[in-house]
């Protein structure tokens, strides 16, 4: 019971009381945030954001639940690719590129990796979602 005690005294000396932002509706995983979702609440909360600007135009990658915190792990960029999408897939190496058409077998925003089907082959391939929504197979 002492450690328990004790356990608690460090981690309350550790947390410190600020503005963190909570949701002021469910917010569905999917859903981009604006700023009128966002309220800030003083509470002791560590890990959560409490910057507007990181999540106002974000996606919720999870449900977020009115009145709880947002962590950086609940929000993402915004998908520019969903699941089924016909695609452009682009090689290169070298001088050489190839184009063709493809068909997306996730989701993602840009940067991310995702599995695509060749239309051609139908073979698999592996891919980076580029900002103008193709996928680079390298």
């Amino acid at each position: 019971m002492k450690l328990l005690a004790a356990l608690l005294l460090v981690l309350m000396a550790n947390s410190a009381w600020a503005d963190i932002l909570v949701p002021v509706r469910t917010i569905r995983a999917k859903e981009l945030i604006t700023a009128e979702d966002l309220m800030l609440k003083n509470v002791a909360v560590m890990g959560a954001l409490s910057d507007p600007a990181e999540v106002v135009g974000q996606e919720a990658r999870v449900a977020l639940y009115a009145g709880r915190p947002v962590r950086p792990g609940d929000i993402g960029p915004p998908a520019l690719v969903e699941r089924n999408d016909l695609v452009k897939l682009i090689f290169r190496h070298g001088g050489l590129t190839i184009e063709t058409e493809g068909r997306s077998l996730g989701r993602g925003a840009v940067g991310e990796f995702i599995r695509v089907m060749n239309m051609s082959s139908r073979a698999t391939v592996s891919g980076r979602i580029t900002a103008d929504g193709s996928i680079e197979v390298n």
